[in-house]
C-alpha cells in the first residue's frame, strides 16, 4: 500500500546520495561537501537545507539556524518559491524544536503559502504537517484535528509512508493526551507497522517511544523498557540526538509511574543534561518537571517542589505548552491535598 520512505528535503544530487536513513554525520559531511562545489544559488540552498537538517537532528542549534537561513537567502537569489518554502520549513521545525512556537507557526504559514503557489506538493505536505505538529505540542487539538486527519488522507492517496507516520502518531498523541488509550494504542501501533515496512528506522523510532508511553500509562513497564531499548538502538544508530534525549525522557516517565523513583530521578537527570546541551527548552522543561515529581516522591521539602513548580508554570506558559502547564497544576494539587489526606 505504502512504497518506501524517502527523503525529499535532500534534493537534487544529495536526493540520490543520501535516504531517509542516512546517518546524520554522513548527512552532514555530504552536504557541506555539495555546499562547497554548488555552481548555482539553487545548488547551495538545497546542500545549506540539508546541513540545517543535519545540524538539527544533531542538536546543533546555532549552525542549523544559521544554514536555514543561508538556504533562504540562496532560495530567494535562485527566485525558487519551492526551495524558499523548505528553507522555511526547517526554519519553523528548528524553531518548535527550541520552544519558540508562535515563531514556529510564522515561519512555517509563510512555508505554507510559498510551497502552495510553487506547486509542490512534498513541501506543501511537509509544510502542513509541520503547522499540525506545532499546534499539537501547543494543546490545540481543536484547531489541528482536522489538519492531522488531512495529512492522512494525503498519505493513503499518494502513498506515501512518512506521512501516514507522522499524521497518525499526531493523532495517537492527541487521544492518548485526552484519555483514549487504547485508540492510542491502535494508532501508534498501526504507525510503527508502517514505518518498518517503508524502512523508516526514524519514524519507527518515534512510534515506538508512543507505543511505551501507552503501555507504560496502563500498567506494562516491562513491555515499555524493552520498546524504548529497541528506539534508544535506532536513535544511536542515526545520531538522532533529540529523539535520543526523548527517549530518555520516555524512559524516566516509564520509571517514575513504576514507583522506581531514584531510577526515574537518575534518568531525568540524564535528559535535561542532554536538552540543555541542545538548547531545547521544552525538553528541559519537561525534565525540569519530572525531576521535580520524582525528587518529592522521594522527600524533598515541599516547599521547594511548589518554588519548582512555579517556575515550571511560568515556563510552560512562556513557551506555550498547555498539556504540559495541566500537569504541573494536577501535581500541585496533588501535594498540597496529600497532607489533608
Amino acid at each position: 500500500m505504502y512504497g518506501k520512505a524517502f527523503a525529499p528535503e535532500y534534493q537534487g544530487e544529495l536526493g540520490s546520495a543520501l535516504g531517509v536513513n542516512s546517518s546524520y554525520e554522513e548527512v552532514l559531511a555530504t552536504a557541506t561537501r555539495a555546499h562547497a562545489e554548488a555552481g548555482t544559488a539553487l545548488e547551495r540552498a538545497r546542500a545549506a537545507l540539508a546541513v540545517a537538517e543535519a545540524n538539527r537532528r544533531l542538536g546543533r542549534v546555532a549552525e542549523a539556524g544559521a544554514a536555514w537561513r543561508e538556504s533562504y537567502r540562496s532560495a530567494r537569489t535562485a527566485g525558487d518559491p519551492a526551495a524558499m518554502a523548505w528553507a522555511l520549513w526547517s526554519g519553523g521545525t528548528l524553531a518548535r524544536q527550541c520552544g519558540t512556537l508562535p515563531f514556529a507557526r510564522r515561519l512555517l504559514t509563510h512555508a505554507v503559502t510559498l510551497a502552495a503557489d510553487s506547486g509542490d506538493r512534498l513541501a506543501h505536505g511537509y509544510s502542513l504537517a509541520g503547522l499540525a505538529e506545532t499546534g499539537r505540542i501547543q494543546g490545540d487539538y481543536a484547531a489541528v484535528a482536522e489538519l492531522h486527519e488531512q495529512l492522512l488522507e494525503q498519505g493513503r492517496a499518494h502513498g506515501e509512508a512518512r506521512h501516514m507516520v507522522w499524521a497518525m502518531s499526531g493523532i495517537a498523541q492527541m487521544h492518548r493526551n485526552t484519555g483514549g488509550y487504547d485508540k492510542a494504542l491502535e494508532l501508534f501501533e498501526e504507525s510503527a507497522r508502517i514505518a518498518a515496512e517503508a524502512d523508516d528506522a526514524r519514524g519507527r523510532a518515534w512510534s515506538l517511544r508512543g507505543v511505551a508511553d501507552v503501555l507504560s500509562v496502563q500498567g506494562e513497564t516491562d513491555r515499555a523498557l524493552a520498546l524504548l531499548s529497541e528506539a534508544e538502538t535506532i536513535c544511536r544508530t542515526m545520531d538522532l540526538a533529540s529523539a535520543l534525549a526523548y527517549n530518555h525522557k520516555m524512559r524516566a516517565n516509564v520509571l517514575y509511574r513504576a514507583g522506581r523513583y531514584e531510577s526515574a530521578r537518575d534518568t531525568y537527570t540524564l535528559s535535561l543534561r542532554e536538552f540543555s546541551e541542545m538548547q531545547e527548552p521544552r525538553g528541559v522543561a519537561l525534565s525540569r518537571l519530572g525531576l521535580a515529581k520524582s525528587r518529592a516522591r522521594l522527600g524533598r521539602d515541599v516547599g521547594r517542589t511548589m518554588a519548582e513548580l512555579a517556575s515550571l508554570e511560568r515556563d510552560f506558559n512562556r513557551i506555550g505548552l498547555r498539556h504540559a502547564r495541566d500537569m504541573v497544576i494536577a501535581f500541585r494539587a496533588e501535594l498540597t491535598e496529600r497532607p489533608a489526606a
